[in-house]
């Protein structure tokens, strides 16, 4: 793997992450929440904005690296895995760097009090959602084949299950 290909994978995440939201706060000066709140509730807001933004970027960060390391890609679809990552955080959900991206924007939007980075991670949730079911899924069943339809069998795509999915299991043992 290339560093020029981790290198443009990481235009995804800087163009939903950066540039949408910095465009979105140049032309929004009137649409945030609220006015003018007392000082204490302004250290909430920055420290539940961060606190999300930072779960957030944990996460992303771990499962580009588990992509790297276990896959042997990139995020890009330009530059794929190569093995199906069915590790760690993985167990429990099937898509949580995209998870992790829409809480850094969920923290943006709370950080920045601004309604429409919130609007833009719903947004970006939404198009994230429609893709994984009608391109990627398609795909990584096309690549994975048996391996891929028993993980999603098992592993949700969204809501992190409680209990780890245990691949080595077979039903019925």
């Amino acid at each position: 793997m290339k560093f020029r290909d981790h290198l443009s994978a990481l235009m995804l995440p800087f163009g939903a992450l950066i540039l949408i939201p910095a465009a979105l706060l140049s032309v929004s000066q009137d649409t945030t929440m609220g006015g003018e709140v007392p000082y204490l509730i302004n250290i909430i807001i920055l420290l539940f904005g961060v606190s999300i933004l930072l779960v957030g970027f944990a996460l992303m960060v771990l499962t580009i690296k588990m992509f790297y390391q276990i896959g042997k890609g990139t995020l890009a679809p330009w530059a794929p895995t190569q093995r199906i990552v069915m590790n760690g955080i993985y167990l429990r959900t099937r898509n949580p760097m995209i998870s992790g991206v829409i809480l850094i924007i969920v923290g943006e939007g709370v950080l920045f009090s601004s309604w429409l980075i919130l609007l833009w991670s719903f947004v970006f949730f939404i198009v994230n959602h429609f893709y994984f079911i009608f391109s990627e899924e398609p795909g990584l069943q096309k690549r994975f084949g048996e391996d891929y339809l028993r993980y999603k069998k098992n592993v949700p795509r969204w809501i992190p299950q409680r209990n780890p999915w245990n691949p080595n299991h077979k039903a019925g043992e």
